[in-house]
């Protein structure tokens, strides 16, 4: 009976094009059916959203829409991940791993800003080195028990050609602070209106999605001059899942949202679709992806440095979003305007590969 059993285990794990669409199809009902359960709870809780008093004005009207909401997302991706993919296989570990790590940083932070009622929550130093400790940890296991040799793949755009550079630790390491810790931090950043990360980052997974096929697979690999990677294929159930998850999230975080993800969510989003595309070796590509969030986080650095240059700032207010609502542009016309860019890079990044 048990031989069976293993035998039909066996078939169904190999089914990929089933465990795919379960895997959506369960992220998706998990995060849409029990959101409203979490809502109410925090309703009840008060574990509301803290505003920046230095915020646009228009947001003080959230200041008692509930946050944590990046909880149900996580535990949709986990649930739906550990029941439909194959466990064996270490990227998902690797993936899974680093997100718990970083969802706990998330929620560290998020737990301060609620207990002492302060927009600020863990001290950006503190936040900082517990996220150089998260991503080492899981840098250097991948690089030990990576038996292959590390390479990063630099696409020329319109040549068709693909550079490749191999890598010890100590740039690898340097490469993966720079991917994890700052994309995971410029997701953070972007997270300042109503559904305004949760759809790029969906975006973002059906591209890695399609990227993990094609890395996985010996044929695409050779046509499109990719490092083969073999068993990438699996991390598509983790990219579908945060697909479905999000999508789950989106009804009731879009405008006007009635919970947001907070930094328990933005922090281990940024960090598991940061480590797929580091695992497929498709760090550039990736970074075109992320480049609404890049783009955040610059207008945060560039209004820093101008600021103490010569006390003057260049934009109306930082991150970038903000300084549209200052315009006078209306919030939902910004989120929007911010996913078709989002999709435009994506699908840029997709055509430099043909």
């Amino acid at each position: 009976m048990l031989i069976i059993l293993f035998k039909y285990l066996n078939l169904f794990l190999i089914n990929f094009k089933l465990r795919f669409i379960m895997t959506f199809l369960s992220s998706f009902c998990i995060t849409f059916f029990f959101s409203p359960l979490l809502i109410s709870y925090f309703n009840q809780k008060k574990i509301s959203q803290i505003i920046r008093k230095n915020g646009p004005i228009t947001h003080y009207y959230k200041n008692n829409i509930p946050t944590m909401g990046g909880l149900i997302l996580l535990l949709s991706i986990l649930i739906s991940v550990i029941f439909w993919s194959n466990l064996s296989n270490k990227y998902i570990i690797y993936s899974l791993f680093i997100m718990i790590l970083y969802s706990i940083i998330g929620f560290i932070d998020d737990y301060y800003k609620i207990i002492f009622n302060n927009s600020k929550g863990l001290e950006p130093y503190k936040k900082l080195f517990l996220q150089l400790i998260a991503t080492t940890i899981i840098i250097v296991i991948i690089y030990i028990n990576n038996k292959e040799k590390l390479y990063i793949q630099f696409i020329l755009p319109f040549i068709n050609q693909i550079i490749k550079y191999k890598l010890n630790l100590t740039i690898y390491l340097i490469i993966s602070y720079l991917i994890i810790i700052g994309i995971s931090n410029s997701v953070n950043l972007t997270d300042g209106l109503d559904g305004l990360v949760i759809m790029p980052i969906i975006f973002i997974s059906l591209g890695l999605s399609l990227l993990c096929y094609f890395s996985g697979d010996i044929f695409f690999s050779q046509y499109f001059n990719f490092i083969y990677v073999k068993n990438a294929k699996e991390l598509i159930i983790i990219c579908l899942s945060i697909v479905g998850s999000g999508l789950g999230f989106l009804w009731y975080n879009t405008y006007p949202a009635k919970i947001f993800m907070g930094d328990v969510g933005s922090l281990s989003l940024g960090a598991i679709i940061s480590i797929i595309a580091i695992l497929i070796r498709q760090e550039f590509l990736f970074l075109i992806m992320c480049g609404i969030f890049i783009l955040e986080s610059l207008s945060v650095i560039i209004q820093v440095i101008k600021f103490k240059y010569n006390k003057k700032r260049f934009f109306l207010m930082a991150p970038l979003h903000h300084h549209y609502e200052l315009q006078g542009i209306a919030e939902p016309c910004i989120i929007i305007r911010f996913w078709i860019i989002s999709l435009i890079l994506v699908l840029f990044s997709l055509i430099l590969i043909i």
